[in-house]
């Protein structure tokens, strides 16, 4: 893949826009926090239901209920999971998970029936769409705000977004990195759905992150921060981030697109840019549980 300075160029620009948006949306407040990341769960829900209407056409034939509701359910869901950071009382995040969400699913089964479209693979598909989506951006909110049940430094308990912004930090350098190695002197394909990427590329992305990561936290914190635990949660962010691409890559393959969609000039949609971040997150969670459980 030879490097080209036009689409670099148009790529960089917008990647500055959306860091922006990004940065702010993490550190300014819970509120803001929770914000940023629903409204990317409803840009890769709209952008899954379309790829997968794609590969499956039975899935075309969903219900309009059914469409959107599948939208309302995963808001839903990353409601009744962001309790541990937003200042509401808990009994409104109870009726969610006892209530609200099971109506919620109990209506978007009742559409397909009545409207004698249902299709227990759809329903599968769907379901497939909210534990890979919402339930796995819900977890940016357990690793924001639950430290009460992690046994880790001080530092991360006073900083509570510096880890959501150690992931996001982590992908965005491995695939940058990645793309510019791979464009200069990538020469063996990672992987036959996503032609692009390189080993080079990617063993480069990797091992840049891994390295440069750490230091830099190191240097802008002056040493507060454990700088093993951020070692290992750039190595799981990129190693499970380059799978999450290659997941969505294949995906694309599959329903014959180049893009999930155009909401960034240069990077594609929503899932085009997420999908390394939706795979991600869940690995992180779990390293933390492993090391810092009480």
């Amino acid at each position: 893949m030879a490097f080209n300075f036009s689409v670099f160029k148009v790529r960089a620009l917008s990647a500055i826009v959306f860091a922006i948006i990004m940065l702010v949306g993490i550190i300014w407040n819970n509120w803001s926090f929770f914000t940023l990341f629903a409204v990317i769960a409803v840009g890769c829900l709209y952008e899954y239901q379309k790829l997968l209407a794609l590969i499956y056409p039975s899935y075309k034939n969903i219900s309009v209920i059914h469409k959107w509701g599948l939208i309302v359910l995963g808001v839903s869901i990353m409601f009744a999971l962001s309790n541990k950071i937003l200042p509401i009382d808990g009994v409104v995040f109870n009726l969610f998970r006892t209530k609200i969400i099971p109506a919620l699913a109990v209506i978007v089964l009742l559409s397909d029936i009545v409207t004698k479209k249902f299709s227990l693979q759809n329903l599968v598909i769907s379901f497939a769409g909210l534990i890979y989506i919402p339930m796995s951006l819900s977890l940016f909110y357990i690793i924001k705000g639950t430290n009460a049940n992690y046994n880790y430094d001080q530092f991360y308990a006073a900083y509570k977004f510096v880890i959501p912004l150690l992931i996001v930090v982590s992908i965005w350098i491995n695939d940058t990195m990645a793309y510019l190695v791979g464009s200069l002197i990538g020469k063996r394909q990672l992987s036959s759905v996503s032609p692009n990427k390189t080993w080079e590329g990617t063993i480069a992305g990797i091992v840049i992150t891994v390295l440069l990561v750490p230091t830099i936290t190191t240097y802008i914190f002056r040493g507060e921060l454990n700088t093993n635990f951020v070692f290992l949660l750039c190595l799981v962010s990129t190693i499970a981030g380059t799978y999450g691409d290659l997941f969505q890559s294949g995906l694309k393959r599959q329903a014959g697109v180049k893009d999930s969609g155009k909401m960034m000039p240069g990077h594609g949609g929503f899932l085009d840019r997420f999908d390394s971040i939706l795979l991600a997150v869940p690995f992180v969670w779990f390293l933390m549980d492993i090391l810092y459980r009480q």
